[in-house]
């Protein structure tokens, strides 16, 4: 096989990786908003692999479900084909996982081989399968904090479980945009300084997110932009919002969330105008990264003021994932 087709091979192989790696981020929303996290207990890397084929399956599956607290105190009484439901999602994101590990991993080792990935970046892709091993890990102690004394899963360990997820994606974006000359390096110019800056910013508020989320923030002060009838909830003070609360109490979240899509808005808007006015030279990117963070905000408020709508807080994760490669798009960009 020539390298012009492993070339074409290596470029796929990215495309693929990355395409399954936003399906199987967005199947994990699906799986967060519907409570299936906790649906199956147990953590069997390969024999899991099979979903159950009979009733006595089923009946096994069911059973340790009945033992853990969010069935006893939440979903008491729940049906067998309630439980299916919960069943399938966290199943369909466990098996995703596998596939697109193994999609990472077989063809990686081959293109090592066969030396298509440069020698300095081999430990950048090494990483990266480290992260997919690892991501696993953080899977499998993210449930099991919700198996015996809780109800659901710890927010701490969901947030790192999405950030680790967002991170692989973040990684394979920036190899696949630099896959012309495999120079994965960043020229810290001060636009990619600074987009690289709000970029972390992005970051951080994808894990405040992921707080929202599993605190259940998302359920009191459903009305924007107010919080009840005050911009700042009434419950929060100058002193307890620089304390603990702002990542344990579901108000502190919720307000550190809309406060940093603010700042973050304001950032950007400021960044654009004055590089309009420059004649920034890829004013295309620019647009595009000013759309979806317009986009993002806006699905934001929608899944508030829905009452928390799933397919809107789906599509509100999704666009997330978007904006982060646009950013990265930008300081990409910014190198040339």
């Amino acid at each position: 096989m020539s390298n012009i087709q492993l070339n074409k091979y290596f470029a796929i192989w990215h495309y693929l990786v990355l395409f399954l790696l936003i399906i199987l981020v967005c199947v994990g929303g699906f799986t967060r908003l519907t409570n299936s996290g906790l649906s199956i207990t147990n953590w069997d890397i390969f024999k899991g692999i099979f979903p159950p084929f009979n009733n006595l399956d089923w009946d096994r599956y069911f059973n340790l479900y009945k033992s853990i607290p969010q069935y006893k105190e939440l979903n008491y009484g729940m049906s067998l084909s309630e439980f299916k439901y919960i069943f399938w999602w966290e199943y369909l994101h466990r098996l995703l996982a596998r596939i697109v590990s193994l999609v990472y991993f077989l063809p990686l080792i081959y293109f090592i081989f066969k030396k298509i990935i440069l020698k300095n970046n081999t430990f950048y892709y090494l990483f990266i399968f480290f992260l997919f091993l690892f991501q696993g890990f953080l899977g499998w102690f993210m449930v099991k904090s919700g198996l015996s004394i809780n109800t659901d899963v710890s927010h701490f360990r969901l947030a790192a479980h999405l950030f680790v997820a967002i991170l692989i994606i973040s990684l394979i974006y920036w190899s696949m945009i630099n896959l012309k000359d495999q120079n994965l390096s960043i020229n810290f110019s001060n636009i990619s300084i600074f987009l690289f800056v709000f970029l972390c910013l992005i970051y951080i508020q994808i894990i405040f997110g992921a707080f929202t989320s599993g605190l259940d923030a998302g359920l009191i002060y459903q009305t924007w932009p107010y919080m009840n009838l005050s911009f700042f909830p009434e419950e929060v003070s100058i002193h307890s919002f620089f304390s603990y609360e702002i990542i344990y109490d579901q108000s502190h979240v919720q307000l550190v969330h809309r406060l940093n899509a603010y700042l973050i808005f304001v950032i950007f808007v400021i960044f654009y105008y004055f590089n309009l006015k420059k004649k920034f030279p890829y004013i295309f990117n620019l647009n595009i990264a000013l759309l979806l963070l317009v986009i993002q905000i806006t699905l934001g408020i929608l899944t508030l003021v829905s009452g928390l709508n799933i397919y809107i807080a789906a599509l509100h994760q999704l666009t997330s994932i978007l904006l982060v490669m646009s950013i990265l798009s930008l300081i990409y960009k910014a190198k040339l």
